[in-house]
């Protein structure tokens, strides 16, 4: 009786690389493999799909002899070649206080998208990985600096028009999330998401939001959520926070001021945002100020 062997197109390719390889030797063995092996259609999607993974995983090493302005992270993957967009940093303390910085970043290759994260502990080493989970599927993912519950927790906008949070036991596995914020004012019905990660104060969870109105403005907002239930918000302004002047609302993408973080600096918030996207600058709101307005407006 005649014996037929199975062949994984898999196996075939991984059997030939060592434990560590390059993308670069994999793209060779692949190549190699499909004038082996002559697969039909279906069979030659397991390779690009092999390729698409190794792609989304990837590490990157800057000279310890560069200045930080020197370290700059470019799109070199398929999947990110139209652009490393909205990367929204963090910095993440851990139940045993170790520190790593993380960003969500949205990879853009023309067509579709790819939610992802950077990982580094000194800005010399960073760590590329893609995010998983039901709800990885738009933009605008934000990590909290820390575990809330014992958790990850994530704001997040599935649906392009709301305000989300998720919690996760695992930080690049996101599965469920819950409707946290919709349009409430005018200068937002059309949109609303986050400007980059929460921030913890005495008071509460401090969010800069977006918010996009009828005329697609986009504008900046603030809302204040509870420090131990982030699902209860405590307050949000009724105006907006900043709105593009008349020198910035020209631009490659006119009428917008948006951000993807800010920080707290002695009792000032500093918010760094961009001017209809061909030019950043920043603005500082006194936080003592800030906190009795939204506490004030429950």
């Amino acid at each position: 009786m005649q014996k037929f062997h199975t062949i994984i197109p898999s196996d075939f390719v991984l059997d030939k690389l060592n434990d560590t390889f390059t993308y670069g030797e994999l793209r060779d063995c692949i190549k190699e493999a499909r004038k082996t092996l002559h697969l039909a259609s279906d069979k030659e999607l397991i390779f690009n799909q092999i390729k698409w993974l190794a792609s989304s995983h990837y590490e990157l090493n800057f000279s310890l002899d560069t200045n930080i302005s020197e370290r700059v992270i470019f799109p070199v993957l398929v999947n990110e070649k139209n652009g490393i967009e909205d990367a929204r940093f963090v910095k993440f303390t851990d139940e045993n206080n170790k520190v790593t910085y993380y960003a969500t970043y949205t990879a853009y290759d023309g067509t579709r998208i790819l939610p992802k994260m950077i990982a580094t502990e000194d800005f010399y080493h960073f760590k590329v990985i893609p995010i998983h989970g039901e709800i990885a599927q738009n933009k605008g993912m934000a990590l909290f600096p820390r575990k809330i519950n014992g958790k990850y927790a994530m704001l997040c906008r599935l649906d392009g028009f709301n305000n989300y949070i998720a919690f996760s036991d695992h930080i690049s596995i996101w599965r469920e999330a819950k409707l946290l914020q919709i349009p409430k004012f005018p200068w937002e019905f059309v949109q609303i998401g986050n400007c980059g990660s929460p921030i913890e104060t005495s008071e509460g969870w401090l969010v800069i939001t977006h918010g996009v109105g009828p005329m697609r403005e986009y504008v900046l907002g603030v809302s204040l959520f509870d420090l131990q239930n982030p699902e209860k918000e405590i307050g949000r302004l009724k105006s907006p926070l900043l709105t593009p002047n008349t020198e910035e609302r020209e631009g490659y993408v006119p009428n917008v001021v948006y951000s993807c973080g800010s920080m707290i600096h002695n009792d000032d918030l500093i918010i760094p945002y961009a001017m209809s996207d061909y030019a950043s600058t920043y603005a500082t709101v006194n936080m003592k100020e800030l906190l009795i307005e939204l506490k004030n407006s429950k």
